[in-house]
């Protein structure tokens, strides 16, 4: 299993995670992965930059490979993501990954197009998918559905295209990205439901194709600071897919989560001070057969966190 970075977009300006990033290959971690968000879940987050243009700069100051995940068909045509990973694939062979996902409200509804249902999402998910490895492949496309692609080609694209993985939180919606995805991109909870959205997964077709999963977690010195550190930066992940995709705003996640209380954090983010703690909890990940696992700390201690886990990352090679 390879340990990974999370670089949040939603909590840092894009300098600082920069160097967040450089500072994580340092520590040891061996890849990284980026959100690509329009507007941070609250405003206290504060910032939102722009995934792709970051991207760039990142691989260039850094050797160990890189991924995003975003949604095409909303703010981004998906001819516009095909070259933008066209473009990182050549520059930077081998990598970089992309994966898809449905899209999250608070960041598509800037273009003003009427939000779909789930279905209609994933729906949408697959065709873009399949639009963008045409474009990869170097296909001439032209394209009437939920999208429209006319006469669209790819003049700069890399020996080799990058993977293009699913992103799924649900078990129904890793079953219907097995088909058609390189791998799967899911999140975090308690083991035995991980292993179910994999088992979907590799139902669906995805069988012997690498699973990469998002963790987010928060260590602190103390326990207190440790649980109160994810309630003030992290509580919006409570809310769970299914309202968080249909919230429009920062204000929306604030009112949401006005009754969250600090120990309900523990129901979703790694909450500990112990180090071995976090090491036991990872381990568990790799059981499942999990290839790449990227760990999200969730508060803005990130230089204390990479010098802490660098201590953590061999015993989890072991």
């Amino acid at each position: 299993m390879r340990i990974g970075f999370h670089a949040s977009h939603e909590q840092f300006a894009p300098s600082k995670l920069l160097d967040y990033t450089i500072a994580a290959e340092q520590a040891g971690f061996d890849c990284a992965m980026s959100s690509d968000h329009f507007k941070p879940w609250s405003r206290s987050q504060g910032h939102s930059g722009y995934s792709w243009s970051w991207l760039g700069a990142a691989m260039a100051r850094t050797k160990f490979p890189v991924g995003v995940i975003c949604a095409a068909g909303y703010r981004y045509h998906p001819a516009v993501v095909a070259q933008a990973a066209a473009t990182l694939a050549e520059m930077f062979p081998d990598r970089f990954w992309l994966a898809l996902g449905s899209g999250e409200r608070v960041n598509e509804d800037v273009t003003g197009l009427a939000w779909p249902t789930k279905p209609e999402r994933n729906e949408k998910m697959s065709e873009c998918a399949q639009i963008i490895r045409a474009l990869l492949k170097g296909e001439r496309v032209t394209h009437r559905g939920s999208v429209t692609v006319v006469d669209g080609e790819l003049f700069s694209r890399p020996k080799r295209a990058p993977l293009m993985l699913g992103a799924a939180v649900t078990e129904a919606t890793a079953e219907f990205v097995g088909g058609w995805s390189d791998g799967l991109l899911t999140v975090a909870g308690k083991p035995a439901q991980v292993k179910k959205v994999i088992d979907a997964f590799r139902r669906g077709g995805g069988e012997g194709k690498p699973i990469h999963l998002q963790v987010a977690l928060n260590w602190a010195p103390t326990e207190s600071e440790a649980l109160q550190g994810a309630f003030d930066h992290w509580r919006f992940v409570t809310l769970g897919g299914d309202i968080g995709w249909e919230l429009r705003s920062p204000e929306d996640y604030e009112t949401a989560t006005r009754f969250v209380r600090p120990e309900d954090m523990r129901q979703s983010v790694l909450i500990s001070s112990d180090l071995s703690q976090h090491a036991a909890w990872l381990h568990e990940y790799a059981q499942l057969g999990v290839d790449h696992v990227y760990l999200h700390q969730v508060d803005l201690n990130q230089r204390g966190f990479l010098e802490a886990f660098a201590k953590v990352l061999p015993q989890l090679r072991t």
